[in-house]
Order: C-alpha cells, then sequence, then structure tokens
C-alpha cells in the first residue's frame, strides 16, 4: 500500500505542477497463454491453466522532472519458466523520479545502471527472460566537463515485489582522455568502478559482510582499428547452491575481456577473447545458482553468435562462470574466443551480382579452466587458459543475396559441437553432442506492402535426440497485417515429434496483436546470450502491446 501511495503521490505532484503543461508517456504490455494437456509431448496442464504476465508503464515529464511508476501482474499464475517469486503476485513494481539538468541526473527509486561493458554492474529488464534486476535506492550522474563523467549508486536489487538482502553501493568514472589532452589522430577512453555488496553475515563470522569489486578499462581507436580490454577483481566470498553454502571457505574471483577489430568499406573483423574465474556475483550470496536469474549483479552473455532460426537455436551455449567443488562435478570458470567476419561482395561483379551480396563468417570456442582440484579441503587452483574440458565450438557461415527488387534469400550453415552438461542435461565434462544445421530462407515482395516468406532448416546429429527437419511460411497481406505456420520436427527422435506452430500479428498505430497455437519445445531459450529454460507444453498463446 505504501508503493502505491508513494506512486501515486508522485505522479499527482507533477499533474499539480504542471496544469495545463507536461507529458504523460508509457505503455501495456500483456502476455498470457491458455495451458492445453497433450499426449503427444507427454504434457499435463498444471492446476492454473491460464497464466499471464502483465505490464503497465505510465510515466508524467514536466521540464527537468521525470516520474514513473510500473504495475506488473502475474494472475492467476506466472508464464512457465519464469521464477517462482512472480506467481499469484501482483502491484506496483517499480517507481522512480528522476531530476536532470545538462550536467548532473538524480534518480530515486527504482533505476537500471550499466559500468563499462556490464561484466562489474549491469541492472536492467527483459521480460521475455523474466529478468527485471532494477536497483531501489539513488544514483546520481555528474558530468563536470565534456570529457569526464561520475556515476554513484546505492540501493537494494529488485527480486520479485520484494527486494535483496543485500545492499549494493558503487562509483563509476570515464575519461575521454582524447579530448582531456587534444589528441586528435588516436581516441582513447578509460574507465574505473567499484561496486560493493554488503550484506549481514548472520552467525557465520568467517563470511565477509562486504564483498567488493573493482575493475579498470581502456578502449582505443585508430583510423580503422579499434580494440579494448577490461579487467575486473571480486573479493573473497562464499560459494552457494540452491540456497545452502557449498562450505565456510572464501574464493575470491576474476574477470578480463579483449576485443579488437578492423573495419573499413564492405569489410569488418572483430575478435572477442574472455576470461572467467569464479565470477558469479548476486546481490543475496545464497542465490548463487538459481536458473531464473534473479539477483545477479551483473552481465555474463554468452559470447557467441546470436542465431534467429529454430533449429540452429536448440543447442545454444550459456557461459559458465561459477566455481563448483565436489565430487560430482567440478568447474572453476570459463575461457574462450569469438571472431566475426562481414564482408560485402561489389555490385555488378561476378560473385556480387546486380545487386551485390553479403556475407559474413563466425567462430566460437569456449572451455572451461584446467584446475586442480581437493575435494576434502574446498581447494582449487586453475592456469589462465590450459587444456580445460571444451564446452563450446561453433563455426557458422552466411550468404545474403538480392536476385531482384522483389525477391532475396539468406543461406546459413552451422556447425556445433557443445558439452551436454552445458544444456543442464548432466555433468560438464562427460559427452559432447555435435550437429550440423543447414537453412535456406527466401523472401518475395508484392506491390502494397504484401510479401511471402519460407524458410526450410535441417538438422543432423548422430546423438542425443538426432535429426530435425523444420519449415516456416509466413505471408504479409500489408504491413499491418501477417500470418504463419510453422513445424518443427524430431524425426529421428524417439516419438518422432512435431512441434507445430501457427499464428499471426495485426498492428495499428501503437498497437500489436499477436496470436499463436502450438507446441513449445522444452529447453533453453538465449536473448542477447542470457538464457532461461522453458518446460515442453503446448496452448494457445497470445500477446498485446500499446504505447502511448
Amino acid at each position: 500500500m505504501k508503493k502505491i501511495i508513494l506512486s501515486f503521490a508522485i505522479l499527482c505532484s507533477g499533474l499539480l505542477l504542471a496544469q495545463d503543461n507536461g507529458s504523460f508517456f508509457g505503455g501495456f504490455e500483456s502476455n498470457s497463454q491458455w495451458l492445453m494437456p497433450d499426449d503427444g509431448i507427454n504434457f499435463e496442464t498444471p492446476e492454473e491453466q491460464f497464466r499471464g504476465n502483465n505490464y503497465f508503464q505510465l510515466n508524467y515529464s514536466l521540464g527537468k522532472f521525470t516520474a514513473g511508476v510500473q504495475y506488473e501482474s502475474y494472475l492467476p499464475a506466472a508464464l512457465l519458466g519464469y521464477a517462482p517469486a512472480y506467481d499469484g503476485n501482483n502491484g506496483i513494481a517499480t517507481y522512480y523520479l528522476n531530476f536532470k539538468t545538462d550536467n548532473l541526473d538524480i534518480t530515486g527509486g527504482f533505476f537500471y545502471e550499466q559500468f563499462g561493458s556490464g561484466l562489474i554492474l549491469r541492472s536492467w529488464e527483459d521480460r521475455q527472460l523474466g529478468i527485471n534486476n532494477a536497483l531501489k535506492g539513488v544514483r546520481v550522474k555528474f558530468n563536470p566537463t565534456e570529457y569526464l563523467d561520475l556515476t554513484g549508486i546505492f540501493g537494494q536489487q529488485r527480486n520479485g515485489f520484494e527486494v535483496s538482502e543485500g545492499t549494493i553501493q558503487g562509483i563509476d568514472a570515464n575519461v575521454n582522455l582524447s579530448n582531456a589532452l587534444d589528441i586528435d589522430k588516436v581516441d582513447i577512453k578509460v574507465g574505473a568502478s567499484y561496486v560493493g555488496r554488503y550484506q549481514d553475515r548472520g552467525t557465520n563470522d568467517t563470511i565477509p559482510k562486504t564483498v567488493n569489486a573493482i575493475g579498470g578499462r581502456v578502449d582505443i581507436i585508430s583510423g580503422r582499428f579499434y580494440g579494448g580490454i577490461e579487467a575486473i577483481s571480486k573479493g573473497p566470498d562464499a560459494i552457494a547452491n540452491e540456497g545452502r553454502l557449498s562450505s565456510n571457505k572464501l574464493y575470491d574471483g576474476t574477470a578480463m575481456l579483449v576485443n579488437a577489430g578492423y573495419s573499413q568499406k564492405g569489410l569488418g573483423i572483430n575478435a572477442l577473447f574472455r576470461r572467467l574465474e569464479n565470477f558469479s556475483f548476486y546481490s543475496d550470496r545464497l542465490a548463487e545458482g538459481n536458473t531464473y536469474n534473479q539477483q545477479v549483479v551483473n552481465y555474463v552473455p554468452a559470447l557467441t553468435k546470436q542465431q534467429d532460426y529454430l533449429l540452429t537455436n536448440i543447442y545454444v551455449y550459456n557461459a559458465q562462470p561459477r566455481l563448483i567443488i565436489n565430487d560430482a562435478n567440478q568447474q572453476s570458470g570459463e575461457v574462450g574466443t569469438q571472431i566475426d567476419v562481414f564482408y560485402s561482395i561489389p555490385k555488378k561483379t561476378l560473385l556480387g551480382g546486380k545487386y551485390g551480396t553479403k556475407i559474413a563468417f563466425n567462430f566460437s570456442y569456449w572451455n572451461g579452466l584446467e584446475a586442480e582440484y581437493d575435494v576434502n579441503n574446498k581447494w582449487y587452483e586453475a592456469k589462465f587458459i590450459g587444456k580445460g574440458p571444451r564446452l563450446y565450438r561453433d563455426w557458422s557461415a552466411e550468404i545474403k543475396k538480392r536476385w531482384s527488387k522483389r525477391f532475396n534469400s539468406v543461406f546459413t550453415f552451422q556447425d556445433v559441437i557443445i558439452d551436454k552438461g552445458v544444456l543442464g542435461q548432466g555433468l560438464i565434462g562427460v559427452e559432447d553432442i555435435t550437429a550440423q544445421i543447414g537453412v535456406a530462407e527466401g523472401t518475395y515482395s508484392f506491390t502494397k506492402g504484401r510479401s511471402v516468406r519460407m524458410v526450410l532448416q535441417h538438422l543432423w546429429s548422430n546423438k542425443d535426440r538426432k535429426n530435425w527437419a523444420a519449415g516456416v511460411l509466413e505471408y504479409n497481406f500489408s504491413s499491418r497485417l501477417g500470418v504463419y505456420v510453422a513445424d518443427t520436427y524430431n524425426y529421428e527422435g524417439e516419438g518422432k515429434i512435431h512441434y507445430y506452430n501457427v499464428g499471426g500479428n495485426y498492428s495499428k498505430g501503437r498497437t500489436r496483436l499477436g496470436l499463436n497455437y502450438g507446441r513449445q519445445r522444452g529447453g533453453l531459450i538465449c536473448i542477447g546470450g542470457v538464457c532461461r529454460f522453458v518446460p515442453e507444453n503446448t496452448g494457445l498463446s497470445a500477446n498485446l502491446t500499446v504505447t502511448f
């Protein structure tokens, strides 16, 4: 009730001050599903067949002030795969009041923030992943000069409709050295960050109340070349799993991210290297290991190519930053690389044709750190790289070709090797799955916004669920109305299952409605390298979004 009264007071105060000035803006989003029993995939409906995730955001801006609230409802239950903390709850989830001038930005209430690449801190919202780890407290941004900016934060992280037990504090500074020193030929930026978590240790005196992380970064651009490095060290902390401490021992952690690239017209090359050792960071120490991405302080996505197709998203990598020391499973982090190459074959050449041809190549390789483990003494020592177990290897090639003004195509081939344990199906280092995926996509555009799109896909694998075939047929009657049918067929797996879907969407102005009926293949759903697990299910789904 206090949240509702405070939020209402913020908006009303702005309205009274504004009289006929100021402006409202916001939006409404509703995602709902009616689950249905399906013997074909052995799916029995839960007690709550109807489920819905609903969000209503209202903001008011007047001069230098902006205020806002977000109301959320997960009644009678949240969609499958979302954190239990949301189930059956509703109410004011976030609210804020912001004051902003040219060089000062102050926010009270809930806010989102990122330091550097996010390795040390990132609070953000992604409704599809069920992530909203906004901080509730105070944030101050100050830009005393055109080449220096400072940010300070203090607050508790959102956890469902509550906040975490731990309190997060942090400072971030960025300096553009090229502007400060009048350097013209090279653009040099440096940054430094501090993030600390304070949490009462309870009755365990061996656990520190405050865990600190510090980091620095440098980014350089010179002509067509660019590069950067970020390194972070996290102080000693306990490790936990499924809400319980693994031991009373403390372990520090480190992270390093290096990127380099080259870019010119028609050619782009980018390479990344990252090493993580015991680099899980949560606002509550006991939240470590939860499968819902709740109370995560930092941002550790999988650095692999983010695929767009049904079959290329079956075997996806999930980053492995955790330290686990026990008899059944041992890991201390990950190390690996990703390389992207983009090349445009010029128009009116033999291979480019009339409209040119775009080629993209991606390679990524990730393995666990090579380490020695002493289970009895809860001790380990990891090498910087070493020869740890291979977790994931992927290479893919993509060709985009326009054949005429109305027809274009995309051809993709992907070759994947993934450790079965990364998929949550076993222990890491136990079994590898190898798969090759081929995709052919074509789109033909008619007049007046009409178009038809077809995608044909196939996956070859001699392990796990073996071979798959998939197809998508989509027709757009106009830019407003479209329909589709899709089927993913596991024709060599046990049961030879079809994961069929049929649906469509309609949009007008700032309103969009989408409907879908079909089966959801169980497994990891990933967006931007962050994943959540969704069990197999069948039902009718609806999505409605309105912005104003």
